[in-house]
């Protein structure tokens, strides 16, 4: 089933390269957020923003001590899922990009949901989700949820008496 638990385990135990399409080098940005965590627990996370690539007279900066690329299509190695932290409009040809580089795995981060794009993947025979925060997941399916104190009782939703 599309976004179920186990496919979301199956993709993140399978997975070690992950590009983050839209990763900003703001450390306070969701996109850096959910990179930091997915790198501290294993992945080797690829960034991907043209405002970081450099231009041909400035070498392209590091994000996440990282090399930063303008494409997927400019990235010399094996993806095996691309986190998309743009706009709607823009994760169909970002999806193109992904299906021509042999990725995996085509991940909407929450808020990102272009059909389209999904059934493109999904017509493929490879995995794509939707609506999902990479980060909750892996979290919420292997146990990590009190890395920034959900379900320790620090935080709550509990107005104090």
């Amino acid at each position: 089933m599309h976004n179920d638990v186990q496919q979301l385990r199956l993709i993140l135990k399978s997975a070690k390269t992950i590009a983050v399409v839209g990763l900003s080098a703001q450390w306070n940005r969701p996109s850096y957020f959910a990179a930091k965590y997915m790198q501290e627990h294993g992945y080797k996370i690829i960034p991907v923003n043209p405002r970081y690539a450099g231009d041909g007279q400035h070498p392209p900066k590091k994000i996440l001590d990282q090399v930063c690329y303008a494409s997927l299509l400019d990235i010399p190695e094996k993806i095996d899922i691309v986190d998309v932290f743009r706009k709607m409009e823009d994760v169909l040809p970002i999806a193109q990009e992904a299906l021509e580089i042999g990725a995996t795995c085509l991940w909407q981060q929450l808020g990102v949901e272009n059909h389209e794009a999904d059934m493109l993947f999904r017509n493929s025979g490879r995995q794509s989700v939707t609506q999902r925060c990479v980060k909750i997941e892996h979290a919420r399916i292997f146990g990590g949820l009190n890395w920034v104190g959900v379900n320790t009782g620090i935080i709550s939703a509990k107005r104090p008496v």
